[in-house]
């Protein structure tokens, strides 16, 4: 049997090892040239905020339930309205990968999002 705090420790390692994913997905679209902040849950904003057009879902697992993550990506863009969903993604010491849906794939490659041009780059 699992003892309670042992079960804390975990719940508290996974929750710091998600915020610490984030932070990091954050700097590096900054290195990009973007403007972007790790969000808010208090005000139900989306892992990063400032992604022209995308709703970032950020992941930091060994085994990614990929279908499910693009479904909670999506459900939350819906919500949000905050453009199109897409998971970054990465195991530990791996690279970041991104996965969107082919359609908002092809919008994004074609520069556009909700009839809006997409900035490409600051």
């Amino acid at each position: 049997m699992i003892k309670q705090e042992d079960s804390r420790k975990r719940g508290r390692a996974a929750r710091n090892k998600g915020a610490n994913a984030e932070r990091e997905l954050a700097s590096i679209i900054r290195e990009h040239g973007y403007d972007v902040h790790r969000g808010k849950v208090f005000y139900h904003e989306s892992d990063v905020v400032g992604l022209p057009g995308i709703h970032v879902e950020c992941k930091r697992v060994e085994h990614l339930n990929l279908e499910k993550a693009m479904q909670q990506a999506v459900e939350e863009a819906d919500k949000r309205k905050d453009g199109a969903p897409a998971v970054f993604h990465r195991k530990d010491r791996g690279e970041w990968l991104v996965t969107l849906r082919i359609d908002d794939f092809f919008t994004l490659y074609r520069g556009e999002l909700n009839g809006k041009k997409i900035i490409r780059n600051v």
